[in-house]
Order: structure tokens, then sequence, then C-alpha cells
């Protein structure tokens, strides 16, 4: 990660992490090459596989601004190893991130997979495009997006990736995930139940 510790390790960083006994961290990061980190395999696969995202930007007064975006798995495009996008939908029109990201594209994404206590952390620079701008890759983030009505598209260019500890994630589960983590049991249940009737059928005619 060391592109993500150039950007993320600015010199009050460096100092918090000294005063804190951590200053070992800062050296370690900063001794990697500062060179954008691309997204591999594992990254690609991670932010396919996610159902939201929490994104943040900053506006011109410098006030950060958070926001979760969901969708089904695959929302999320990577379209090569430096760049995600995804089509963007109406939602409450107060359209803080559209607004922070014109006036100063530079964004962190979080992907979290609460189950397996995973996160993703991303630098990037994000920018929003008109619909009509660019056909074939509307077509192609359109094939898989969160409803809605579409407004925009949304594409990052990554700087840099992290992935986080474990460390204090609690585990949270989805309705589909329950559903396949509850499937066993519930055949278990069911053959158990059956066996209940034919043992009762059984002492019936005796």
């Amino acid at each position: 990660m060391g592109r993500y510790a150039q950007l993320a390790y600015t010199d009050s960083v460096r100092r918090a992490q000294e005063e804190n006994g951590s200053a070992s961290v800062g050296v370690r990061g900063l001794a990697r090459p500062d060179d954008a980190d691309p997204l591999g395999p594992a990254e690609a696969s991670f932010i396919g596989s996610r159902d939201g995202f929490y994104l943040a930007s900053v506006s011109e007064t410098g006030w950060p601004y958070v926001q979760f975006r969901g969708g089904p798995p695959g929302f999320v495009h990577v379209l090569d190893g430096r760049t995600l996008a995804y089509a963007d939908v109406r939602g409450n029109r107060q359209y803080i991130t559209t607004g922070n990201v014109r006036a100063d594209g530079r964004v962190a994404l979080f992907f979290m997979d609460y189950p397996h206590k995973a996160r993703l952390k991303l630098f990037g620079r994000a920018r929003t495009l008109p619909l009509d701008e660019d056909a074939e890759l509307t077509r192609r983030l359109v094939g898989r997006r969160t409803d809605g009505k579409l407004e925009r598209l949304m594409t990052v260019q990554v700087e840099a990736v992290s992935w986080n500890c474990s460390q204090h994630i609690t585990p949270r589960f989805s309705e589909p995930e329950l559903d396949a983590a509850l499937e066993p049991i519930r055949a278990r249940m069911a053959e158990l139940e059956r066996q209940n009737e034919e043992l009762r059928a059984r002492l019936g005619q005796g």
C-alpha cells in the first residue's frame, strides 16, 4: 500500500503515529514506492461481490460528506485495474456528492464484508458523466445496477487501495446471507420432522 500510505500519512498523521508509539507503521508504509495501487484479482472479486459501499467526498468549504450506495452484487463495475464505475440513480435529490465531486474529485470508498469481517479502503478521483456521453459504457453499467431512475454515470480512477484489519468489525448479515447460512439448518429440521412423522405413524399402527 505504498501509494495509500503516501496519501494518508500526512505530517499530522505521522506526528500522531509517533505520539502513540506506532512510528514504524509510517516508516514501513512510506518506504514503499509511490505508485498508484492497481486493483488485482482479489480486489476486483471483493468489489464485485459487494451489495453496497460507503463513499466520502469533500466540499469546497472542506467539510466531508459520507454517502451509502447500495445495489445488487456487481453493480459497482471494475472496468480495469484502475477504474471503477456504476450507474448513479436518483436518491433524495440533495446532490451533495454530485456537487462535491464537480468541485473536487478526490474521494474515499469503503467496501465492507461484515459476515467475514473484511474491508477494502480505496482512494480515487471521481467524475460524473451524462448517460448519453458514452453509449457503450452506459450499456455496460446499466446491465447490473441499482433500481431507480438513472441520472448519470460515476467513474472512479483508483489512486490507492488498502485492506484493513478485521479488528472491531461487528459481523452483520443481509437477508440473502442469512438464507444461505440457515439453509442447512432448515433442511435438517425438515428431515427431523419427516422422521418424527414416520415414527408417529408406526406408533399409531402398533
